[in-house]
């Protein structure tokens, strides 16, 4: 029997955001596949019953919370360092990429993407240089990483002079309960969320990689071309809000056509996503993009970027653009309100696309990482 410490501090209720809904996907399933096993979760806050997915699950919570960098660096190389000594860890995994410098426990970390490289100034100042210190650490230290992507994969190499033998690809899957919806459904939706018309929606956290300002000036200039009362709505938390999204918000003349939601459950998010005239998903750097996998099986067009992972995820099902050009954004937006024919031509080929992607064949190649870092350990705690 191994004893596997997983690092679950991302499992929120009702919080879940790309990387949780990673975690859960993935650990709902290693956990019931393996029941021989134990897993020790380690949470840093009172925990929801509903992540203890099996009797093989064993809670600890562990304290303070770590949700600054500070904390970060205080939980996982002291507390964490601790609970995978009191509690025999054979092998630490973490779905967030965060790894423990002050152990020879074996360990596997996730690694989603490395936009704080890239787009530093993007983040708190004292989350940029945490991410930007600590990783390279992180990647020298795990016995193995997990990323979930070619790009990703091939970035962690540039940068991190990682040999590409110690990098495993995989794809994240995409939840079965987003599905094609009835018209009954999603009349009503339309009537909740945008007075009855048709909109386009972008769903994720308000950050600035997900390229917001551009997006709405680009709603601003395919309103102004088409005089359509297609709406936008951005459905997601304005953690990361920034003054210059609220500057192109204020500023836009169709400020009272752009709809922000907050955080969505999942089950109005479905149906959303179902009742979308298209995703535009323009983010201008992506480890994954599970956002176009999640519309694709909705039966919703994407419009979405032309750079980073998202070409390889979308896998032309999509209607690609250049996510720095406003006008790029706008005339696709136009082409997909325009053409019932391009909808349905987006629509057939996201349905094949997203078929290739499952939690399933991911939890399961996950398990298989842990369990041969195990067994290929040389140094044992």
């Amino acid at each position: 029997m191994l004893r596997i410490g997983v690092n679950t501090r991302l499992l929120i209720k009702d919080q879940l955001d790309g990387i949780g809904w990673y975690q859960y996907e993935v650990l709902k399933r290693i956990t019931k596949a393996n029941p021989s096993h134990l897993f020790i979760f380690f949470f840093d806050r009172k925990f929801d019953p509903s992540f203890v997915f099996e009797e093989n699950v064993v809670p600890v919570v562990l304290r303070p919370q770590a949700r600054h960098p500070i904390l970060f660096k205080f939980w996982f190389n002291h507390v964490i360092r601790k609970a995978l000594t009191k509690y025999k860890i054979d092998v630490f995994f973490s779905p967030d990429g965060y790894i423990c410098l002050n152990t020879n426990v074996p360990q596997v970390g996730t690694f989603h993407d490395l936009n704080f490289e890239h787009f530093s100034k993007d983040l708190r100042p004292s989350h940029s240089r945490y991410y930007r210190s600590q990783f390279p650490l992180f990647a020298k230290k795990s016995q193995h990483l997990i990323t979930v992507s070619n790009f990703s994969k091939n970035d962690i190499i540039e940068r991190y002079g990682v040999t590409a033998e110690k990098i495993t690809v995989i794809y994240n899957g995409v939840n079965n309960n987003y599905c094609p919806i009835q018209k009954l459904v999603k009349d009503s939706c339309r009537n909740k969320y945008s007075a009855g018309a048709p909109f386009f929606l972008h769903v994720g956290s308000l950050h600035s990689r997900k390229n917001i300002v551009r997006l709405i000036e680009a709603f601003n200039t395919f309103k102004k071309k088409s005089r359509s009362n297609t709406k936008l709505i951005l459905a997601g938390n304005k953690y990361d809000w920034t003054p210059a999204m609220e500057d192109a918000l204020n500023s836009s003349g169709y400020k009272d056509e752009i709809i922000l939601t907050g955080r969505i459950y999942q089950a109005d998010l479905i149906e959303l996503m179902g009742s979308a005239l298209a995703l535009t998903y323009v983010s201008y750097f992506e480890g994954f993009g599970l956002p176009v996998l999640e519309a694709m099986r909705s039966g919703t067009p994407v419009i979405t970027s032309d750079c980073t992972s998202i070409p390889e995820v979308a896998g032309g099902a999509a209607l690609m653009i250049d996510p720095f050009k406003v006008d790029a954004i706008a005339e696709a937006m136009s082409k997909v309100e325009a053409s019932q024919e391009l909808r349905l031509e987006l629509i057939d080929k996201g349905k094949k696309q997203v078929a290739l992607f499952n939690w399933d064949r991911c939890a399961e190649e996950t398990w298989k990482v842990i369990e041969n870092t195990h067994k290929n350990a040389t140094i044992k705690p």
